[in-house]
């Protein structure tokens, strides 16, 4: 499949998904990274930085379906445009991947850790 079939047949699933939930661009782009990142986060339990990545990955492929889609049409969206929805679907994303290294691990007691033996025998 070459970039311009591509990126038209993914402008009719966006035009669907806009339609049928009744949400705008930049909710669809919030949600769209959210679930990104759950899906990754959870699903193949990966790291949340990794999960982040695919998420960054996911937003730059959208927008380069976005691009090829605009050129076809003939009519280029301005560069700020593209770079509000990178920000709007990796921007929570993220704020959960830095939360997550504050958050303590399930079943993990405070003070356990590499040196928390250490610090026993020291007491």
């Amino acid at each position: 499949m070459d970039a311009a079939t591509a990126s038209a047949l993914y402008q009719q699933v966006k035009l669907v998904l806009i339609e049928g939930s009744g949400l705008g661009k930049d909710a669809l782009h919030i949600y769209a990274g959210m679930t990104v990142y759950l899906a990754v986060r959870l699903g193949l339990r990966r790291l949340a930085w990794m999960a982040w990545i695919a998420v960054v990955i996911a937003a730059l492929v959208d927008e380069w379906l976005d691009i090829e889609g605009e050129y076809l049409r003939g009519r280029l969206a301005p560069e700020p445009g593209h770079w509000h929805d990178i920000w709007n679907t990796a921007l929570w994303p993220g704020v959960l991947a830095l939360a997550e290294r504050r958050w303590p691990r399930p079943g993990a007691a405070p003070g356990s850790g590499k040196h928390a033996e250490r610090s026993l025998e020291q007491a």
